[in-house]
């Protein structure tokens, strides 16, 4: 039997009303090989060497067609669509040479890339599996977010006195400084850079992002 528990959502995402919502208990993660072998448990008729090929095959196609436009449906399945958004990292020296005289730099944010894979089961799923499905409680407490012990200026204001420091700061010195987790601070840093009166933009990408000033 799968367990549950109950998580209430941040203050700042409910205008201070309590809301509450269950997520799972998950216990692991099944990769590759491990999806593979269930199949083949599933269905013997096909080989382990097939099952591979028709899910590599299957990725590929994604691959070729999502860019293009096109969205992928698998009947029994559901429906995988890509998720855009601006790329707000840091262009390159020779991308800031080829701009127009008198461009704004800022217009590199308007630079459109993939940002994720949306996926929307099919109804016919979501029914069979909850005929299968059946949950527990897991513990009686609700599971209470932390709460941040900086207001957002407060927070802005560490991020200016370390970059004024340090000339620069990572997502680490920000997770140090304000004691918020690693996603919580991304996505305050990202509201920061967004904010065109915080002075903070961003150079580089990925491990090699940090927070500089404007």
């Amino acid at each position: 039997m799968a367990k549950y528990i109950l998580q209430e959502l941040p203050d700042e995402m409910t205008d201070g009303k309590k809301v509450m919502f269950p997520k799972m208990k998950t216990y692991s993660l099944h990769d590759y090989e491990t999806v593979v072998r269930h199949i083949h448990d599933c269905d013997s008729t096909f080989s382990e060497g097939v099952i591979r090929g028709v899910l590599n095959a299957f990725t590929s196609a994604m691959k070729i067609w999502m860019p293009m436009g096109h969205n992928i449906k698998v009947d029994g399945l559901g429906v995988f669509s890509l998720s855009l958004g601006f790329d707000t990292s840091m262009p390159s020296e020779e991308a800031l040479s080829q701009l127009p005289d008198g461009a704004d730099p800022k217009t590199k944010y308007r630079h459109v890339c993939i940002k994720g894979i949306n996926f929307k089961p099919d109804q016919e799923l979501l029914q069979e599996l909850n005929n299968r499905a059946s949950f527990d409680r897991s513990c009686a407490e609700v599971k209470v977010p932390r709460k941040n012990r900086y207001s957002y200026e407060e927070r802005l204001a560490k991020a200016q006195a370390i970059i004024g420091t340090n000339g620069f700061m990572t997502l680490t010195d920000y997770v140090l400084a304000t004691g918020l987790s690693r996603s919580a601070a991304s996505a305050d840093l990202k509201r920061i850079v967004a904010d065109s009166d915080s002075g903070i933009t961003t150079r580089g990408s990925h491990s090699h992002k940090v927070w500089i000033a404007r």
